[in-house]
């Protein structure tokens, strides 16, 4: 058996409230095993890491087939929210506040609380210079925690050996 730490890498490439969870628990959970962490994150997973966005994040029924109103909270049966209504005005904002409430029943801690929780922890956070360019971003733009902007190549050198996750 090697000595060297095992090392899971995160791409995160969405930025819906829904797909921020999944890096943060895995990652959080791989942290507690020893495991080292790192997050990259990319196109619209960089809503994650923008202090303008993070505690915006939403979760949009439309397109979402697989949304269960039980699963937010409201109970219905094992009824879906139909594609249909979720663009009637205020669906998003719906769904986001069921979600954002079920998460605080659970004491699950918000994406920008829990981002600086991994990085406590020894999480590396870095956002992918072909998105900051397109999103005309920089450094300033990032919450704390975020090590540096970094080319799909740099991350690639940095995670070789890695276990890959695309979120």
């Amino acid at each position: 058996m090697s000595d060297e730490n095992r090392h899971v890498a995160f791409i995160c490439s969405k930025g819906n409230l829904d797909m921020a969870y999944p890096a943060l628990v895995m990652g959080w959970a791989a942290l507690g095993n020893g495991i080292d962490v790192t997050i990259f994150f990319t196109f619209w997973g960089m809503d994650l890491i923008n202090k303008n966005r993070v505690d915006h994040l939403e979760i949009a029924p439309v397109g979402n087939t697989s949304m269960k109103m039980t699963m937010m909270g409201v109970k219905t049966g094992n009824l879906g929210i139909p594609n249909a209504l979720g663009v009637f005005p205020g669906m998003t904002a719906f769904a986001t506040k069921l979600m954002k409430d079920k998460m605080e029943k659970l004491e699950v801690p918000p994406v920008r609380e829990y981002m600086q929780m991994l990085v406590d922890a020894g999480a590396k956070l870095y956002a992918c210079k072909m998105s900051v360019d397109m999103m005309d971003l920089s450094m300033d733009d990032f919450v704390e925690g975020v090590e540096a902007i970094v080319t799909a190549s740099d991350f690639m050198d940095m995670t070789d050996g890695a276990q890959i996750i695309f979120i």
